[in-house]
């Protein structure tokens, strides 16, 4: 069958620059086969306070870059994040099709489509849900992440992944946390001959960053933390691991280790709250994660893809819409 196409060219996604805001929207323009054009949106004050609401004014609320191009908006805007919000409002106003990523706080009625994770509980006739966040990973792009990788493939015993992540408003991550995660990662490591390699996030502490070091900073294991580690490998380390360690602070983190061929185990469970605490204890109870007690022990599981699922829902509204075709 010929990749669906949307009628008229243009898609701009539009996020705040956030890595994990770019991902998303990223991915479901991806996922629909079409070509972006990605904005970074700086709003002003006072809509940098009170987006998405409505104030007077608002064509001006992004500068003036944005503001002309109002003048001919594109076919589907795809948006991620609180600021971005005002932006596909506004889009959809000059005749976008608006999918707006994440719940934007107000009624979502004011765009064509809202995507919200399951465990915001938002509902209506115009959301789509799901379990987790929007991102690339699938059969595919681990494959291209093997290939990209190809040095990172295990020969000397197995691979485990360790993705840290920081503090959040529902968790938080120090120096004795991340004592308590190494400690069960070197026991399984000197039992099964295996390598630990870690990766930090844009929010793990220096303080903690450091402390990874000390703890996995030398052969068999490694850590990247920092451009001057050489290129990221997170995408391989995705790609190769034989087991994930992920800390339960990042809902993106978490979805992208869960949509690969790896058993994922979940650290600081106990000490996560709010919304990512409803979205681990879902995994928990379809049986995609484990406790990081648990990692000796292996289970069954199915990489949890939601992209694709969601990607199809918004097509098939698109089609209602006359914005796409087969």
């Amino acid at each position: 069958m010929q990749q669906p196409a949307i009628l008229s060219t243009p898609c701009w996604t539009l996020t705040d620059g956030h890595a994990g805001n770019v991902r998303q929207a990223r991915a479901l323009a991806g996922a629909l086969g079409v070509d972006s054009t990605d904005w970074t949106l700086q709003p002003r004050a006072p809509w940098r306070w009170w987006a998405p609401r409505r104030l007077a004014g608002d064509t001006q609320a992004f500068g003036p870059e944005f503001s002309r191009a109002l003048i001919a908006p594109p076919s589907l805007a795809i948006g991620c994040g609180r600021q971005s919000a005002l932006a596909t409002r506004l889009l959809r106003e000059r005749g976008s099709f608006s999918v707006q990523i994440l719940d934007p706080r107000v009624d979502p009625s004011n765009w064509d489509l809202v995507i919200a994770p399951e465990h915001d509980g938002l509902h209506g006739p115009n959301v789509i849900t799901l379990d987790g966040s929007l991102h690339p990973v699938d059969a595919s792009w681990l494959s291209s992440a093997r290939d990209a990788f190809a040095s990172m493939q295990p020969a000397d015993g197995p691979l485990l992944a360790l993705l840290v992540g920081g503090d959040s408003a529902h968790a938080r991550l120090d120096v004795a946390a991340l004592d308590a995660i190494a400690e069960p990662l070197l026991d399984w490591s000197a039992s099964e001959r295996g390598r630990v390699w870690a990766t930090a996030s844009r929010r793990t502490s220096p303080a903690v960053r450091a402390r990874l070091r000390e703890r996995f900073g030398q052969a068999p294991h490694r850590v990247w933390d920092s451009t001057g580690d050489g290129p990221n490998p997170y995408a391989g380390l995705l790609a190769w691991a034989d087991r994930i360690v992920c800390t339960a602070d990042s809902v993106n983190m978490l979805s992208e280790a869960c949509a690969t061929d790896a058993p994922v185990y979940v650290a600081g469970i106990d000490a996560l709250q709010g919304r990512p605490r409803r979205f681990v204890d879902r995994l928990l109870a379809i049986g995609r994660i484990r406790p990081l007690k648990d990692l000796a022990t292996s289970f069954a599981f199915t990489p949890l893809r939601e992209t694709p699922r969601v990607a199809k829902e918004v097509r098939s509204r698109l089609m209602v819409a006359g914005r796409y075709r087969e």
